[in-house]
């Protein structure tokens, strides 16, 4: 099944696109618990290879808490992406609230060393109404 990027964002030629969806059967909403997941796709359109060495996070809940999540890499990996090369991930985010949003930035070096910060796009999580 193709799946469908909602939300993108261009940093210094590389290109960050987000598709993410709501998991009623991982979320627990009797006891305040929401599962998204997200499909991460990095298109490296800039003129050098680079890799992905951190990831940050800045996740809002629907009552305005905001949480920051910092680490090596994404899912274990630190990918090096020659020029037209993409990666693709999946990963997903639990919250206490059944609205909330996302969005960071990735830290990526370049084979001089030089670190590049690549946006993240900001995306919504929204559950369904009907998911009571």
């Amino acid at each position: 099944m193709k799946q469908l990027f909602h939300h993108a964002a261009i940093t210094h030629g590389v290109t960050v696109r987000v598709a993410v969806s709501y998991l009623p059967e991982q979320s627990r909403v009797a006891a305040g618990k929401w599962f998204w997941v997200y499909h991460i796709r990095i298109e490296n359109g800039s003129d050098q290879p680079l890799q992905l060495v951190t990831r940050h996070w800045r996740i809002t809940d629907g009552n305005g808490h905001v949480s920051f999540v910092d680490g090596e890499g994404v899912v274990g990996e630190q990918p090096r992406l020659a020029p037209g090369q993409s990666h693709d991930y999946v990963s997903g985010c639990p919250l206490g609230t059944p609205t909330g949003s996302m969005e960071g930035h990735y830290a990526m070096r370049a084979d001089d060393g030089a670190l590049v910060d690549v946006a993240i796009p900001f995306f919504p999580l929204a559950a369904p109404a009907t998911a009571t």
